[in-house]
């Protein structure tokens, strides 16, 4: 009796950290939101979500330009990212028990790592300076480099966890081994692949120096994939340096339409694929 006690009270003592941690972790979550709502909302209007920037020194305009941006990288980023990632982690998944193998792992836990401003410099040297002229496409190329790591890193984990009874399963009824992969190995896996692919949009939306050094920032609406090109998080940052006060309200609002955006695709893609898949073989 008195070692079940004991137990107990271990539980609940572990259990009271937890919960203790928890909510030390999201405070200063729900300061950061609750300090960019309480300065954005005043920011928000029909002509912020529908101009471009107006004269500096002068009060008005909006962010549309921007919001456009960001969507057009994400896209293009993610046409770019998401394929490498996913087919970068099946293989060290189902086939990277080798050197090579390990080598892939070695330089995608190195890549990982990489300060986003070397990255892009990189897309400067290799892809602005070639071409003459910042563009969306080096901007894409960038933050593809800071997105496949990520989906590979959380693609090869999620598909780890798939029991081996599975495969063994597929391959004993005849079905081969790609179809196998795709079919059920990947699908199982699902909602850890979905997950790495929300938390690398969720990376590369947020990122500012890459795009300094690849998309420039623009007062004007898109123009063309080898023109320069405005995004949420370059306007933020020029906002801040702005010797206005009413810059800086906008660079407030902007930071919330950020925030909702990357909640909104987060949401959207949770809604999208809750659903059960049906094996095909």
């Amino acid at each position: 009796m008195q070692k079940y006690l004991i137990r107990k009270i271990k539980d609940k003592i572990v259990y009271a950290v937890c919960l203790i941690c928890v909510i030390i972790a999201i405070i200063p979550l729900g300061s950061i939101l609750f300090e960019v709502i309480k300065n954005g909302l005043p920011a928000l209007n029909s002509d912020f979500f529908t101009k471009g920037p107006g004269p500096i020194g002068e009060s008005g305009g909006g962010i549309a330009n921007s919001i456009q941006g960001t969507l057009i990288l994400i896209g293009l980023t993610s046409l770019i990212g998401i394929p490498i990632g996913i087919m970068s982690g099946i293989y060290l998944a189902e086939h990277g028990n080798n050197q090579f193998g390990r080598i892939v792992r070695l330089t995608n836990n190195v890549l990982m790592q990489f300060p986003s401003i070397v990255i892009g410099i990189f897309a400067y040297l290799v892809i602005v300076l070639p071409i003459g002229s910042f563009s969306p496409l080096a901007g894409a190329i960038a933050l593809a480099i800071i997105m496949v790591p990520i989906i590979t890193r959380t693609t090869e984990e999620s598909l780890k966890l798939v029991p081996n009874t599975l495969r063994e399963a597929s391959m004993a009824l005849g079905i081969r081994r790609w179809r196998t992969t795709v079919s059920i190995v990947l699908v199982s896996a699902k909602s850890g692949v979905i997950t790495g692919i929300m938390l690398s949009i969720a990376r590369v939306a947020g990122e500012t120096a890459p795009l300094i050094m690849t998309i420039l920032g623009s007062q004007w609406f898109f123009s063309g994939l080898t023109e320069p090109m405005d995004a949420l998080t370059l306007r933020i940052w020029r906002l801040s340096l702005l010797p206005y006060e009413y810059a800086h309200t906008m660079g407030w609002g902007a930071a919330l339409v950020l925030i909702i955006l990357v909640l909104s695709l987060n949401v959207s893609a949770r809604i999208l694929t809750r659903s059960r898949y049906r094996v095909k073989v």
